[in-house]
């Protein structure tokens, strides 16, 4: 498996598991089981920032600015409801 591959997989996992995390924090009734899980997601969010940061490193995310223009034609749109 070459690194690009095995970093998608591994963000695709930490991106179920924060909805994982999200859900059962929102849900808990306990507070101790809720700052647990808020842990949970803190460590994992974390994690999902410092691959994504390793792959834009490397090449494997094309960051691109978005010129204002297409900001405001996007924005435009939705407010207009087409």
């Amino acid at each position: 498996m070459n690194d690009k591959l095995y970093l998608d997989n591994y963000l695709l996992i930490l991106k179920s598991t924060i909805e994982v995390y999200i859900h059962g924090t929102l849900e808990s009734s306990n507070n101790d089981v809720r700052k647990v899980l808020n842990t949970g997601l803190d460590e994992t969010l974390t994690h999902q920032k410092d691959t994504y940061n390793l792959m834009t490193k490397y090449g494997f995310y094309q960051i691109e600015n978005i010129k204002s223009k297409t900001i405001e034609q996007t924005f435009n749109k939705i407010n207009s409801g087409n």
